[in-house]
């Protein structure tokens, strides 16, 4: 068990290195800002790390804008808020690309056949809330957050947010560990591929069989007429 946690911490830790700059057509001084540097939690969500982004580059940019919604793209992919960072790179980015991770920054133009908006971190909490209540009914039938009270929600949450880790794992370790009488009855997985939409299928914990299944054995259940699939997983 020991060992599993620092595979966990590890996992935890792992960092991207993102410069940030304002789109050159939304500069409204006579010079561009400097870009701004940021070491970001793969598992971390941009809306949850991205405060001192706005508050550098808002001000540089026409005032009738500086109250607008902030939205960030990539090689003029625009980045969808709600997915993980490190899936976002996982997905956009090719694998020998040199870092930092170059993203965009617009206050203009927000492309509403993309993106969800996201006023607040608020919007953030509560699609990560429901990702973990789809996960807990997958696992467990809702038994585990059926029974949690607000102040283990707001545990989960702000560990999340505030990238802490022994927080965060204090609670959700019960949404990791089965149950004395029965296994996990669904893995909560889903697979992103490129502009797709992420797929998600019911995936058994173990073959009929009996035998545990590998990453490789649930993404060939989800994607079973394709082979030499690339896809990017995250837990839901």
């Amino acid at each position: 068990m020991a060992n599993d946690r620092e595979v966990l911490r590890e996992i935890w830790e792992g960092r991207l290195p993102v410069c940030f700059q304002l789109d050159s057509e939304e500069v409204y001084d006579l010079q561009a800002p400097n870009p701004s540097y940021l070491m970001v939690p793969r598992l971390s969500y941009f809306p949850l790390v991205t405060d001192k982004i706005r508050k550098h580059f808002v001000r540089h940019i026409h005032p009738d804008k500086q109250e607008a919604e902030m939205w960030l793209d990539y090689n003029g992919q625009a980045l969808k808020w709600h997915y993980p960072i490190g899936v976002l790179f996982d997905t956009y980015v090719q694998s020998n690309a040199q870092l930092p991770w170059n993203i965009t920054v617009h206050f203009d133009k927000f492309p509403e056949t993309e993106l969800l908006h996201c006023h607040n971190r608020e919007a953030v909490e509560s699609h990560y809330m429901a990702c973990v209540k789809e996960a807990d009914v997958l696992k467990h039938r809702s038994q585990v957050v059926s029974t949690m009270q607000k102040k283990d929600h707001n545990q989960l949450w702000l560990g999340l947010q505030n990238d802490k880790f022994d927080q965060f794992w204090a609670v959700n370790r019960k949404l990791m560990e089965a149950s004395q009488d029965e296994a996990f009855k669904y893995i909560p997985f889903r697979c992103y591929r490129g502009d797709d939409t992420f797929v998600q299928r019911l995936v058994r914990p173990v073959s009929e069989e009996g035998q545990r299944k590998t990453l490789q054995d649930l993404v060939a259940e989800i994607f079973p007429n394709e082979t030499g699939t690339v896809a990017k997983g995250t837990p839901l």
